[in-house]
């Protein structure tokens, strides 16, 4: 009986997705931009942040705009359309702008 418990609890576990890889909005910004774009900054270009008076000024300010420089990247971003589903960079896209919105509070 123990031999059994232990091989279900085994098939379970290598079977099952980790706690961490829940691909929530959060969880993938978290994983995938924070190292960038830590509380909606940015540690590389100052002015280029998350916050919703700079996605605006530089023509990020929609979640359509936002999902093509996520898929794409730009200059010093980094094109995620290899890493992230298109349902994830949606997700990400409206997590910024929601968040943007919420002036990153």
């Amino acid at each position: 009986m123990l031999k059994f418990i232990a091989i279900l609890l085994s098939a379970i576990f290598f079977f099952s997705a980790p706690a961490w890889a829940d691909n929530s909005p959060t969880q993938l910004f978290e994983l995938q931009c924070a190292g960038c774009h830590v509380n909606g900054g940015n540690i590389i270009r100052r002015g280029k942040t998350l916050k919703l008076k700079a996605l605006e000024k530089n023509g990020y300010g929609t979640r359509e705009a936002i999902v093509e420089i996520i898929t794409y990247g730009k200059g010093n971003m980094s094109a995620y359309k290899d890493r992230l589903s298109e349902t994830e960079i949606q997700s990400v896209a409206e997590y910024v702008l929601d968040r943007a919105n919420q002036n990153w509070n």
